[in-house]
């Protein structure tokens, strides 16, 4: 049968066997993960981490990156160098057998590392596998050495015309050397590596991003306190800091993790950075190499370092960074979901102690159980462990897997808090208070969310009364043509009824001044009769568990009058959607209405009608009138100034604010959420300073004429 001969010429002559290096070049991704920008990037970590490691063991404490202009990459440091004396089992020099030898260097429990980022020995031999060229120097025991390498391979370069990965290369044949090329101090050591990336692996599109280079470097000068790492960009590519010339930046920390956590903390904060540490010891079974070169297994004691600062702020986001060794392992791992569940059971335990306080009756207690998601709610937390030989998935590194860590990071999280909140100084005892408030007042801002997405959006005539009985609601189903306004005060509300088109425009009134929320507690927001039903009829829900797809409304529009207070009362409008619905003004979902300031009513000559023209600025009011003199058009003296809604009849507000066809809307965006952050919080929030500062320096800007009086 075909199949049988088929089958039968498939044997052994069809196998392939990948010796030493030729195996990375012919699967990169399964060692770098892709070949893209990512994979190019990985490449340099892994040379990055093998100098911080040296730092990390307490040897070198500067480290350089230069990105040269030639598309090569090098990285220097002051560290004890690469061991530069002959293997014992291989013949080869220290160098060579890191750049050439899978699963080969000093972190595989010889006692030259106790903790550190690097621990299957192939980071240094995979780069130089995918380099078309690599040159390391050594400084060490009073020399200089230098090899270099092609595509992996040893040999020597015929530099005559300048570096280039494309100068003649030759081989060594019989064997390799360790050139010795100049003279140094007997104390001065270290490393220099510089690599072309091999463009028959990696796409010109793949380069090296100058912004994730910063950000690794400083994050690393957090996380080894006392280490500077150097970032010295010589490219001149447009679009970045080096565009002009060469372009240098430095980063040196000692406060590790609570400085930290100190530059990530996007909003004020509700309680100091608290540093959590401790340590635990855990046993695992690991191939130990003999006296004979056998691998034996072998009880193996480990002890886990735990080094945690965390905060919390006033914001609902969460920023959690976790590394093992240094090394950032952004899809969590052991230590991550130890340190949640501590952090969750700590809580518990505290909201259930103050559950009177916290106004948590024993009937509620059930209902009423804080989640994973409202302690993590405004928290800025940085999580590492140190221990020896880590397990990854991996090579990539991004996930921790060693079982024991989870366990030992949520005791010393445990121990840690439960001693922070049975402190008796005062400062711990107030912001453990109001730690504990905006934990529970996320955990109903939750329930509360969760009950109104079990509420239909539209309410039939008989469920009306779920809805606040002050909203005058739009007949139509269609989300995206329907409009809420929200609106100053009940006697605009009367004109506003009378000048809307009721099949798809609904009102809002609200009271006067709602609740500063940037100040406010998630609790006294909530409590808040004005934020409550404006929350309610959106219907999304609040905070992170807004749901956009959810939202009753495809347009909110916020229609307050054209004078100081209207404009405070819609900055605080505003200040809400931010938030706690911000999806909305994200989505641009969020209006101010623009309604005229003055009426000139022009006489018509000829038996026609007066007509109306609405000037919605003192300066357009004294272009109009200029036009108006101009072509010999009378109009009346008594021209009039709106101080607000209610002063319109219904016809000149449909006219000027409501009908689409006529009406101007300013459409709320964010731009920047981080520069929007910064100025709710300078023009709301609790610190009064810098308002009175910012106040100060534009008072000489102010137009005495705009203030009613």
């Amino acid at each position: 049968m075909t199949t049988t001969s088929s089958q039968s010429g498939y044997t052994a002559r069809h196998l392939s066997v990948l010796e030493g290096l030729e195996a990375v070049r012919k699967r990169p991704g399964m060692y770098i993960g892709t070949t893209d920008s990512r994979g190019l990037m990985h490449c340099l970590w892994e040379i990055i981490d093998n100098s911080v490691d040296e730092a990390l063991a307490g040897f070198g404490d500067r480290i350089e990156i230069v990105l040269h202009s030639d598309s090569s990459v090098e990285v220097r440091d002051n560290a004890r160098g690469i061991p530069v004396d002959v293997e014992p089992k291989t013949g080869l020099t220290g160098v060579e057998v890191v750049f050439t030898k899978l699963h080969a260097g000093g972190k595989f429990g010889g006692g030259s590392y106790g903790a550190s980022g690097g621990l299957h020995g192939v980071g240094a031999s995979v780069v130089n596998a995918l380099s078309s060229r690599l040159d390391v120097e050594v400084d060490r025991d009073g020399r200089t050495h230098r090899m270099s390498f092609h595509r992996g391979e040893p040999g020597v370069f015929d530099d005559g015309a300048g570096r280039s990965p494309d100068s003649v290369f030759e081989p060594f044949v019989s064997g390799s050397e360790l050139a010795v090329v100049g003279k140094v101090a007997r104390a001065r050591t270290g490393t220099r590596v510089r690599y072309w990336a091999d463009r028959q692996i990696f796409p010109k599109t793949a380069v090296f991003s100058y912004d994730e280079l910063v950000t690794r470097a400083r994050q690393t000068s957090f996380l080894v306190p006392g280490l500077t790492l150097v970032v010295r960009d010589e490219r001149g590519i447009a679009g970045t800091p080096g565009a002009d010339g060469p372009h240098e930046e430095s980063f040196h920390h000692s406060g590790g993790v609570v400085d930290f956590v100190d530059h990530l903390a996007p909003d004020p904060a509700v309680t100091d950075t608290w540093h959590l540490t401790g340590e635990g010891s855990f046993t695992e079974t690991v191939p130990v190499l003999d006296d004979r070169g056998h691998m034996t297994p072998q009880e193996v004691a480990r002890t886990c370092e735990v080094d945690v600062a965390l905060r919390w702020g006033t914001g609902y986001d969460t920023e959690v960074r976790t590394f093992v060794n240094i090394i950032s392992t952004p899809k969590g791992g052991t230590h991550l979901a130890g340190f949640e569940a501590g952090l969750l059971r700590t809580l518990r335990k505290q909201v259930d102690a103050n559950a009177r306080r916290l106004k948590i009756s024993a009937k509620d207690a059930a209902t009423e159980r804080i989640e994973k998601e409202d302690v993590l709610a405004g928290l800025t937390a940085v999580v590492t462990v140190r221990l020896a030989e880590p397990q990854f998935e991996g090579q990539t590194k991004e996930v921790l897997g060693t079982a024991p860590v989870r366990a030992i990071v949520g005791k010393v999280i445990d121990a840690e808090l439960a001693a922070i909140f049975s402190s008796p100084k005062r400062d711990h005892k107030a912001q453990s208070s109001l730690l504990l408030d905006k934990i529970v007042g996320e955990m109903r801002a939750r329930l509360s969310a969760r009950k109104q997405k079990e509420i239909s959006r539209r309410k039939n005539a008989l469920e009306t009364s779920s809805l606040p009985a002050k909203l005058a609601d739009c007949r139509i189903d269609d989300v995206e043509r329907s409009e809420l306004f929200i609106v100053e005060g009940d006697s605009a509300l009367g004109t506003a009824k009378l000048a809307r088109s009721s099949d798809f425009q609904a009102l809002l009134p609200i009271r006067g001044k709602i609740l500063n929320v940037q100040k406010a507690s998630v609790t006294d927001m909530l409590k808040n009769a004005e934020c409550a039903a404006i929350i309610q009829v959106v219907g999304a829900g609040s905070g992170r568990t807004f749901d956009l797809e959810a939202a009753r409304y495809g347009k909110i529009v916020l229609m307050t009058d054209a004078d100081v207070d209207g404009a405070h009362i819609r900055t605080l409008l505003l200040t809400l959607f931010f938030r706690y619905m911000r999806p909305l003004v994200e989505d641009g979902r969020v209006y101010a209405a623009v309604p005229p300031l003055h009426r000139i009513e022009v006489i018509g000559g000829g038996g026609r009608k007066n007509e109306y023209v609405y000037t919605y600025s003192e300066a357009e009011l004294a272009a109009t009138l200029k036009k108006l003199d101009r072509s010999g058009r009378r109009y009346k003296d008594d021209i009039q100034r709106y101080k607000g809604l209610g002063e319109m009849d219904a016809d000149q507000l449909a006219e000027t604010t409501m009908d689409p066809r006529h009406r101007t809307l300013r459409r709320v965006t964010v731009e920047a959420a981080q520069r929007a952050e910064e100025i709710f919080e300078l023009l709301m929030g609790s610190d009064v300073a810098p308002r009175k500062d910012f106040l100060i320096a534009g008072a000489q800007n102010l137009d005495r004429s705009r203030i009613d009086a």
